[in-house]
């Protein structure tokens, strides 16, 4: 057990998709010649990269151009524009996040997954190069539905729970997004289940473990593809590395933890457990949980003191009544109804200050 020449970021990346969860190309070319897989995004980054002073340029023309449409036009317009100027850094597809002042109205959200899906497409986007994010609310997901019948494909963002993955691959999502840290822990460290192995000790774990031997059953019993699991809200490499010993088929990484990544230099003995190669096929050829971390498979340490130790039913309707059944689940784990208020809490503030943005823009024209 020596050491490697090789980067943590690299290792990982042999182990799973390694995405760059930011929108600035210049970060992206900087680790080159390492490609990342997908770019993910949501309002937050959205934001920071419209203001960004490489985009003000753009940003005026897009405004001049749209400002007859609407401020919501231009930032879905802008948006996908910010995205074209990284997919040709990337392998894979590139994420745009719908409103999240839409999340419980899936009327609304499935017309701005629509609205960008044009955009991408006006842009010289195919659709399996886009893939858009909607947050796993019971409208949110019922929406996954409807545009999985468009061939729009999506990913069910902050995601807490067995039975919002469950609802996840009921509305035929792409991807999901489980959030290893709750949002309120970005900003106060205090919080932070900060560990040496949170493989094996962090309090989401175990869900996280349930999630993936839920979808490998299904897949087993059902023949049908499952969401891919696209682990995100890391705060350390070494949770960054855990999502490859959990099974995770990908890490969407903040640009800080990657950069990290990319100048640690790997020591296969300092690492409390270690991820596997690849599978040929995320499910077909799934691997069950490393030993040491079977055990989590029986735990919650979220459960309220209440639960009895049984897991979410997949053959519960999630999205029937547009997706009464799944509210009512997130509604009854109060952790998980309280990390998707926070969630969204913070995405719709990020929101807000892009729509005031555009709004001053349109106003000085």
């Amino acid at each position: 057990m020596g050491v490697s020449v090789e980067s943590w970021l690299e290792v990982l990346e042999q182990r799973t998709n390694v995405d760059v969860d930011y929108m600035d190309p210049a970060f992206t070319l900087s680790v080159q010649p390492f490609q990342f897989n997908d770019m993910t995004s949501n309002q937050t980054f959205v934001h920071e990269q419209m203001c960004h002073p490489d985009n003000a340029s753009l940003l005026r023309d897009v405004v001049s151009q749209y400002k007859t449409s609407g401020w919501l036009a231009i930032y879905t317009h802008m948006a996908v524009l910010m995205c074209k100027a990284n997919i040709s850094n990337i392998k894979g597809r590139v994420l745009l996040q719908t409103l999240p002042t839409y999340a419980y109205n899936c009327v609304k959200t499935v017309e701005h997954a629509r609205a960008y899906a044009r955009e991408f497409e006006a842009v010289g986007i195919s659709k399996d190069r886009f893939c858009i994010k909607i947050p796993a609310t019971g409208p949110g997901l019922r929406a996954c539905q409807i545009l999985a019948q468009d061939g729009i494909r999506t990913l069910g963002t902050a995601v807490f729970s067995v039975h919002q993955a469950i609802a996840a691959s009921q509305a035929g999502c792409l991807y999901i997004s489980p959030y290893y840290n709750e949002p309120l822990a970005h900003v106060d460290r205090s919080i932070w289940p900060q560990s040496d192995d949170p493989a094996l000790l962090h309090p989401f774990s175990p869900r996280l473990i349930q999630i993936l031997d839920t979808y490998k059953r299904l897949y087993k019993e059902t023949g049908r593809e499952q969401p891919l699991v696209k682990l995100a809200g890391f705060l350390s490499t070494s949770e960054a590395m855990a999502a490859s010993e959990i099974g995770c088929h990908s890490a969407t990484i903040s640009h800080q933890v990657l950069k990290e990544l990319w100048a640690l230099r790997y020591v296969s003995s300092k690492q409390p457990g270690e991820g596997v190669p690849k599978p040929a096929h995320p499910y077909a050829n799934a691997l069950p949980s490393p030993a040491r971390l079977a055990q989590l498979a029986g735990l919650d340490p979220l459960a309220p003191a209440t639960w009895n130790g049984e897991l979410a039913s997949a053959d519960v309707d999630y999205l029937a009544n547009n997706g009464e059944n799944l509210d009512a689940a997130n509604n009854a784990d109060p952790e998980t109804k309280r990390r998707i208020a926070d969630a969204l809490e913070g995405f719709v503030k990020a929101e807000k200050r892009s729509q005031s943005k555009i709004q001053g823009l349109m106003e000085g024209l």
